[in-house]
């Protein structure tokens, strides 16, 4: 008999013979989804056996995880904010530096009625906007058709779908209008930088959301100029950048017409987004 303490003993040293940064949260997390039981459980009932239906759906995703297949691709899901996230393979996984960007347009005092997310992905960005703004709509712009699936299953299971669009397109060439709030995490890693990054973006995230090109700004010179065209006057835009392109990006998007407006910390301190303001603002 397997119970949930041999489980987690088991597959903890597994994960940590595997380079899992985190291996018994992991393995907690894994235990659990087998045994379809809260995660708490795993610890406060220690003693429960496992059946051999669990036992082989464990073996199944322990395999995965063990090859360093993302968490949230081996789940199925992420939490972002305050929602509950479908992610696939076909998605970047929402991370927590990208919180950094709803927080700055929460903070800037801007009250949005119309938001736009160019390279929505998960569509994790403007759900999570419109979650904290009732009266805004919003729509998402990606260039992936099966992201842009999953991002309409996100707004469903949110509860958001009645106000937001997902639509495919190239950056902003074609959208129209104006926007109170723009946001992206655009692609921003140098191309020849991403075979060093942990196995778990190098070998499993989609390599549309990562490549930035040679110096990993491609994406903000295509991006900014239709920031530009499509920001109301007093609007905001916010973008996730790398560490160390804040200044490079800010001078981009000065050049595309918009106002630099300043720069947001993650819990890092790292430079995580760059604030602009409508062309024209004082």
């Amino acid at each position: 008999m397997t119970t949930f303490a041999d489980a987690l003993r088991d597959l903890t040293t597994r994960l940590a013979a595997a380079g899992v940064d985190d291996p018994r949260l992991d393995a907690r997390l894994l235990v659990a989804e087998a045994a379809e039981v809260e995660p708490g459980r795993v610890f406060t009932r220690p003693e429960t056996p496992l059946s051999p239906e669990h036992l082989a759906r464990l073996a199944e995703l322990a395999a995965r995880r063990e090859a360093r297949e993302p968490m949230s691709h081996v789940l199925g899901r992420r939490g972002f904010w305050t929602l509950d996230l479908r992610v696939t393979a076909d998605t970047l996984a929402p991370r927590g530096d990208s919180e950094t960007v709803v927080e700055a347009v929460l903070d800037s005092g801007c009250r949005p009625r119309r938001i736009l997310d160019l390279g929505a992905g998960t569509g994790c960005l403007v759900l999570a906007l419109l979650s904290e703004f009732p009266e805004a709509v919003g729509v998402g712009i990606d260039a992936s058709p099966a992201a842009l699936e999953v991002a309409r299953e996100n707004a469903g299971r949110n509860g958001l779908a009645g106000r937001v669009d997902f639509n495919p397109g190239d950056w902003g060439r074609t959208v129209d209008g104006c926007f109170d709030a723009i946001v992206s995490n655009p692609p921003y890693i140098p191309d020849d930088a991403i075979a060093g990054l942990a196995p778990e973006v190098a070998r499993f995230e989609p390599r549309l959301a990562l490549e930035g090109g040679a110096d990993g700004l491609d994406c903000y010179r295509a991006l900014l100029p239709d920031i530009a065209r499509l920001l109301a006057p007093g609007g905001l835009a916010v973008l996730e950048v790398g560490q160390g392109q804040s200044d490079a990006v800010a001078a981009i998007g000065e050049a595309a017409g918009l106002k630099p407006r300043g720069f947001r910390n993650d819990l890092s301190g790292i430079v995580r987004c760059v604030i602009f303001g409508s062309k024209g603002e004082a």
